[in-house]
């Protein structure tokens, strides 16, 4: 087990430093996004968006906007061809709106039109008569209001049965005695805000239709073939007709799993035979894609005088929004990782994601596991305070190791150094206090210079939050590669993993040249025409998976050239790691030797200035310690670190959409706060390499643990700091005035 820091950059293979060749064009701007695609005689697309939250649609009349200029197209439900639904994981959301809509800013119609500013003025001449209805607004009460899906789409699926209104899952996890006493009891109730996923690019793509009834789908997005699955039906298409093809991603984090414009796009240029474009603006981004899901969660953990964990009991409540979309999986990861990362003989896990008529929710890095996280280390936190133990200690204390047993049944088999990543970051030293007076910019208010420094105390948080790596339960998770090796030496590498500014190009490259043994290897576009499915970049899985699929290409092209010396060889190969089962819905205990394949960790000290008169706060440095496995280019795992903790701090802090009777308030970002590089600290990382067994070259994924600990952390060090409980985030300044 090694720990490593800043090595020098080499030539790109694996375990080297190696510059991303996509970091010019995007800091100079130059990067072509989505957004950019442009092609001749093509026509710009628009979406007519529900004003409600919920209600009835009596009539749709879209004459006056077909007489526009300009305009080509205006398509309601009933021009779909084909499947009239679509879903993620559950075909439960309509292509266009039917007889109701169950969010605001639902798609109701749709308009293409040689200019972008006609397609939108036809589309406000679209006359919709709506009858509104009573929202679905209050995740606690929505288990006694109006069925928003009576039909349950999400029966049948192996889930726990669960006949209550707008239940999209309810499951259970009951380990060992879950009555079991300790000497010592603490508990609390903790809340959690929406987060977005505020990625750079709003949601935009290109649809051209190709002469002969297909389509080519240009879109910014993560999983390019379970977008071709979701759209073809829809298109009343065969798969091989409907191409995706990867354009420029500016960052995803989870809101792009879903659809966004693919099959709308593919719609109007079908319809008019002339390649459509549509681009979101940022309000429409803010209500066409799903969150990450806001939770209340009940907890009571019970322990030893010593401070070992005895039994740790939880309720878990999420909001998933008007759609399934991934709620399912979330639920369950938020369960599955309730307790942290701690051994605990006895526990009772419930967790329950309801349906609503506020803003879809669904995949956000972290997945679940940072709403929990947020609640188990607060409640550390408050153990150490009522044992009088200090909180590195009880954590190490109930560290969990390989050979442990996971609340699920789950014995760890693989990789998992939480002691040694909890050690790790404990010892990396903050920078001493600066003194007062000094530069506004490194005072609690920043560049709003509303304090000198009265009232200003500092606090350290500690925290540490470990995740599933890939998917789980029993998913048919796996990754094609091709790789065809060229008479003259060099190579080419086909494979449909999504960069989405994660650097899995890099991966790619740096396995090929690694294995091929040489350096001149390209990497073709990623689209569904050349190659199988990679997946999706999500779940911290792309690496692990991708590495795996080109590694074993590359091994299988050598061997082929082997038999024949000269030739171009061809070969594609999947990869899948090792099964999972699903868990058992009663009981929620593992119906296989595991539901999850393996698990990554991150611990994170955390020292924060907060003028408590004001209100203000100040994160002053993070230090991060993670267990990474085997770090391919360790610059790009550095790079994660710093991006995930951003997104953690940003959710501590600041960030939270604001709703109204599941109206969105704060639909930009002039409302909606994101840190900037004013509030972002430096961040130490040290990097735990473990190597994971069953992975290929022991890698494990690093995007999702930063994230999942931050936010945990922050508090941590705001509590500390103020004296204060801080049971929801983000902490507003009256929370801390109060």
């Amino acid at each position: 087990m090694t720990q490593t820091r800043a090595r020098p950059l080499q030539i790109g293979r694996i375990g080297e430093l190696v510059p991303r060749i996509d970091a010019p064009p995007k800091v100079k701007g130059e990067f072509a996004y989505a957004s950019d695609l442009i092609v001749p005689g093509m026509l710009w697309g628009h979406t007519l968006r529900s004003p409600h939250a919920h209600a009835n649609i009596r009539s749709v009349d879209i004459s006056q906007a077909l007489s526009m200029p300009g305009v080509h197209a205006v398509l309601t439900h009933d021009d779909v061809p084909g499947q009239k639904t679509f879903g993620l994981e559950f075909p439960d959301q309509p292509v266009l709106a039917i007889d109701r809509v169950l969010y605001y800013g639902e798609p109701v119609a749709i308009v293409a039109a040689e200019h972008p500013e006609q397609a939108r003025r036809a589309a406000e001449r679209i006359v919709v008569d709506y009858e509104p209805l009573a929202p679905v607004a209050d995740m606690e009460r929505a288990t006694e209001l109006e069925d928003l899906h009576p039909h349950k789409p999400t029966r049948g699926h192996g889930y726990r049965e669960d006949d209550r209104p707008n239940v999209v899952r309810h499951m259970v996890i009951r380990h060992g005695d879950t009555e079991a006493a300790g000497d010592v009891s603490v508990e609390g109730v903790y809340d959690i805000g929406i987060q977005d996923q505020a990625f750079l690019g709003p949601e935009s793509g290109l649809a051209v239709p190709d002469g002969e009834g297909g389509v080519d789908i240009h879109v910014a997005t993560q999983w390019l073939h379970v977008d071709r699955a979701q759209v073809a039906p829809c298109l009343g298409l065969p798969l091989e007709q409907v191409r995706i093809h990867l354009a420029g991603v500016g960052g995803a984090f989870g809101g792009r799993e879903d659809l966004s414009m693919q099959v709308h796009g593919a719609l109007l240029a079908l319809h008019t035979n002339r390649p459509v474009k549509i681009v979101y603006n940022r309000e429409e981004s803010f209500t066409g894609h799903v969150h990450r899901h806001p939770a209340r969660i009940w907890c009571e953990h019970r322990a030893t005088r010593e401070g070992r964990l005895v039994n740790v009991r939880m309720r878990i409540l999420l909001d998933g929004g008007a759609y399934a979309s991934s709620s399912t999986a979330v639920a369950s990861n938020a369960a599955s990782f309730a307790v942290g990362p701690y051994e605990t003989p006895n526990a009772l896990i419930e967790s329950t994601v309801v349906y609503s008529n506020n803003p879809p929710c669904g995949a956000m890095r972290g997945f679940g596991a940072v709403q929990t996280a947020f609640a188990a280390e607060a409640q550390m936190d408050k153990l150490a305070e009522a044992l009088e133990i200090d909180p590195v200690e009880l954590r190490l204390l109930n560290a969990l190791k390989p050979g442990d047993v996971l609340p699920t049944g789950q014995v760890i088999t693989g990789s998992l150094p939480i002691a040694e990543t909890i050690r790790a970051a404990a010892a990396l030293e903050p920078p001493p206090a600066e003194a007062f007076p000094r530069d506004p910019l490194r005072l609690p208010g920043g560049a709003g210079n509303t304090t000198r420094g009265e009232g200003v105390k500092r606090g350290v948080g500690f925290a540490v939050g470990f995740k599933n790596i890939a998917y789980s339960e029993g998913f048919d998770d796996f990754c094609a590669a091709r790789v065809r090796l060229l008479a003259d030496g060099s190579a080419e590498v086909h494979c449909a993993a999504a960069e989405v500014g994660q650097g899995v190009t890099g991966v790619i490259l740096q396995v090929a040249r690694t294995e091929l043994g040489i350096e001149d290897v390209r990497l073709a576009p990623s689209q569904t025409a050349t190659v199988g499915s990679a997946g999706s970049a999500s779940a911290s899985r792309m690496t692990w998976m991708a590495a795996g699929a080109v590694r074993d290409a590359c091994r299988a092209v050598l061997e082929e050239q082997q038999r024949r010396p000269g030739e171009e060889i061809d070969l594609e190969q999947i990869y899948r790691h090792p099964r999972t089962t699903p868990l058992d819905p009663e009981t929620g205990q593992i119906t296989g030797e595991r539901a999850h394949v393996a698990f990554a960790a991150c611990a994170m000290k955390v020292v924060a200035e907060v003028d408590v008169e004001l209100g203000l706060s100040r994160i002053v440095w993070i230090g991060a310690a993670q267990d990474v496995g085997k770090a391919i280019n360790p610059q790009q795992v550095e790079g994660q670190i710093e991006g995930g903790t951003a997104q953690g701090l940003g959710l501590a802090l600041m960030e939270e959409i604001q709703t109204r009777d599941g109206l969105i308030t704060n639909a930009s970002f002039t409302d909606y706060l994101i840190p900037t590089t004013l509030d972002m600290p430096p961040v130490e990382s040290v990097l735990i390499e473990d190597p994971e067994p069953d992975a290929p070259y022991g890698v494990k994924g690093v995007g999702e643990p930063p994230t999942v600990v931050s936010t945990a952390a922050v508090a941590a060090a705001l509590r500390a700091a103020t004296g204060r409980a801080l049971t929801r985030v983000p902490v507003k300044p009256d929370d801390i005035c109060l």
